[in-house]
């Protein structure tokens, strides 16, 4: 199952992807988050371009597992896109996901610079791998 995961946040949108067993994630791009909220042209070429059977958002929670200060926007705002999009939708913890994500750049040679424009759908992807591992046990 193709799965499709994003981390919503108040500027940009991360976006990832998963292959089309559902095994692996891997970052596919960072639009800017009115164009994924308003369904515009860009973000359902990224639709038509992975064909995703579900929909998979970065749900914030709180070192103690609780919802986070941006759970009830972010969740309205997941529940708006799915329904746009007609795709069910899941919730992931996104919990050190960014952090996960600047590691992984580092280690890659990113400058900080260069990090910015990647963070979101990497930590996307870190979300993701993670949702996926979880439905295979």
């Amino acid at each position: 199952m193709r799965a499709l995961a994003l981390d919503i946040g108040e500027m940009r949108v991360g976006i990832a992807a998963s292959d089309a067993s559902g095994t692996l994630a891997f970052p596919v791009k960072v639009l800017p988050a009115q164009e994924v909220l308003g369904h515009a042209k860009t973000f359902r070429r990224v639709l038509e371009d992975y064909e995703p059977e579900v929909l998979v958002c970065g749900r914030p929670l709180t070192l103690a597992g609780e919802n986070g200060m941006q759970a009830a926007r972010l969740t309205a705002q997941a529940e708006c896109i799915a329904k746009s999009c007609g795709l069910p939708l899941e919730f992931a913890d996104e919990r050190l996901s960014s952090k996960e994500a600047k590691r992984i750049l580092r280690e890659e040679g990113r400058s900080e610079k260069e990090m910015r424009g990647m963070v979101d759908m990497v930590a996307a992807s870190v979300f993701l791998q993670t949702w996926l591992d979880a439905r295979k046990d």
